[in-house]
């Protein structure tokens, strides 16, 4: 798809999903202001600075889906996994104009940049959508979004407590006593957000996943100052290093995806080397929470079902709830092939990156009901057998249930509950409740007027008459007592009932063992229960 950062916003703004201030507009006012619109915004004129802000562009589910180019949001993980299927390598140019403009050395001055406050608590301008990429000697690109708070004009902070390659490579850097070398490019398009924003395995260009996404090759371009390539359609880039000061300078606090305020994270320093900018640049804000969740839950729905696929389960369906802020929760909807594939679904999801609780159902259950969800984790679970308890797992330091230290990776503990029917009891015991007629009987028809025609009624001779003929039907093949009313609704119900009365009382009436009617005695019956 060959569109890029600014022809995504006239796309939204043809939409009717971005609209223009072009007022004066405190930055403080910036993030207050998003939280209360429904579209994305963008502030032409931003009191004290020579940059526009644009934020919320992809914080409702439709703009995440127009932002990868997709008709649903369900489009979106098939679209994913196919560009991590297939990834098309990025191509290297000599530069872009992104570096219409540049600042090196002492001439780097972040505060020139409108980098916004968000939250009541933030601990100080936080850039949160930088698509960082850093260079290690042995396992070559990686690629990710962090948050960086600014700290002096050419030095910021970097959240990289959570395990991930980003943190791998800086205490690699870190153990050599070396800076990593690392660019921010910020204001791309979200193709390369979303591609950065996968948790791939070591090793693994992310912006191959983000060229397999747009369908065709990133282009990344080389930095002036550090040896690391920055993606060359950006509006403004920050060369930099990671220095090799471990996870000792306090962080934040934040506004986090857990729509909590986080607490001070230790993480390292990063000094800024140079900025390079388009003379017209737009300076990107991402908004939390929702513009993270939109665009990382589609990214935990790919990774548990090829964790799932690896563990032979035939999945139907797969929910990362946005009340586990769509990083911690998974419902995992299945069609059992075999004993067992309850608890191996289980065991398999909750291997995935930082799932935290895990529920999986059958295929009988709405996956986006949360009501369902419950009804069959009330009906299905014993306690003892399908609640699994995994104590001593790694944790994301986010979750604000566990007490970490300085820059430590936390213990924490993943739950998951098998929803699914028990092997051992019948489905029968498990057959909704439905309603006789409910093809034929709508309401809508009787407000306007409908009438039910009166079946026949009769004496007592005319009810045992009607028994005979209910008893030589029900001897052939048991019924459900509605099947029967529904028989014979040539007679009102009155009728029958009476009929149906009349048989229990001479004893010629029984029901089989799904509660059908049938014949007292019959092969059919159900067994007389032994008194006590």
């Amino acid at each position: 798809m060959k569109e890029n950062f600014r022809e995504f916003l006239d796309r939204l703004r043809q939409a009717g999903e971005l609209v223009d201030l072009r007022q004066a507009v405190d930055i403080r006012h910036i993030a207050t202001l998003v939280d209360q619109a429904k579209t994305a915004l963008y502030f032409h004129n931003v009191i004290g600075y020579d940059v526009p802000v644009v934020s919320g562009l992809v914080r409702s589910k439709e703009r995440a889906t127009m932002s990868m180019g997709c008709e649903k949001f369900e489009d979106i993980e098939h679209k994913l996994a196919a560009a991590i299927a297939k990834p098309i390598p990025p191509k290297y140019v000599n530069g872009s104009p992104t570096r219409e403009v540049v600042m090196e050395g002492n001439d780097v001055d972040l505060f020139k940049l409108p980098i916004p406050m968000s939250s009541i608590y933030d601990g100080g301008p936080m850039i949160t959508a930088g698509v960082v990429i850093a260079k290690d000697p042995e396992f070559g690109i990686n690629s990710g979004v962090y948050r960086m708070i600014v700290k002096e004009k050419a030095l910021t902070g970097i959240d990289i407590v959570t395990p991930n390659n980003m943190r791998f490579f800086a205490q690699r850097a870190l153990e050599r006593n070396e800076p990593l070398p690392i660019s921010i490019s910020i204001g791309t398009h979200p193709f390369e957000f979303a591609g950065a924003g996968f948790r791939a395995p070591l090793g693994t260009d992310e912006m191959g996943i983000a060229g397999g996404l747009r369908g065709e090759a990133v282009q990344l371009a080389p930095c002036s100052t550090v040896d690391v390539p920055y993606i060359a359609d950006a509006e403004i880039v920050l060369e930099a290093e990671i220095l090799p000061t471990g996870w000792t300078w306090p962080e934040g606090r934040f506004g986090e995806f857990t729509r909590l305020m986080g607490g001070l994270h230790w993480n390292p320093l990063v000094r800024i080397k140079a900025v390079a900018m388009r003379k017209d640049a737009v300076y990107y804000n991402l908004h939390m929470p929702w513009e993270n969740t939109w665009l990382a839950a589609p990214t935990r729905y790919t990774a548990i079902r090829q964790a799932l696929k690896t563990a032979n389960v035939q999945v139907t369906g797969l929910n990362v709830t946005l009340g586990g802020c769509a990083f911690w929760h998974a419902i995992v909807q299945i069609k059992k092939g075999a004993a067992g594939d309850g608890k191996n679904a289980l065991l398999a999801a909750l291997s995935v990156m930082d799932l935290k609780h895990v529920v999986v159902i059958d295929d009988d259950i709405d996956i986006n009901n949360p009501t369902d969800v419950e009804w069959a984790i009330a009906t299905r679970v014993q306690g003892d057998k399908d609640v699994v308890i995994i104590p001593g797992a790694r944790a994301k330091p986010l979750d604000p249930s566990l007490l970490q230290g300085a820059g430590v990776v936390p213990i924490g503990t993943k739950v998951g509950i098998d929803a699914t029917i028990p092997e051992h009891i019948p489905k029968e015991h498990y057959e909704r409740i439905t309603y006789a007629y409910a093809e034929t009987a709508k309401i809508d028809d009787y407000v306007k007027g409908k009438k039910d025609a009166a079946g026949k009624s009769g004496d007592t001779g005319a009810v045992e008459a009607l028994a005979k003929k209910i008893l030589d039907a029900i001897d052939k093949e048991p019924l459900y007592y509605t099947d029967i009313a529904e028989k014979f609704a040539e007679y009102d119900f009155n009728t029958v009932a009476r009929a149906l009365g009349f048989l229990h009382q001479t004893e010629k009436l029984w029901q089989d063992p799904k509660g059908k009617m049938c014949v007292r005695g019959s092969k059919f019956a159900a067994v007389l229960p032994t008194k006590k």
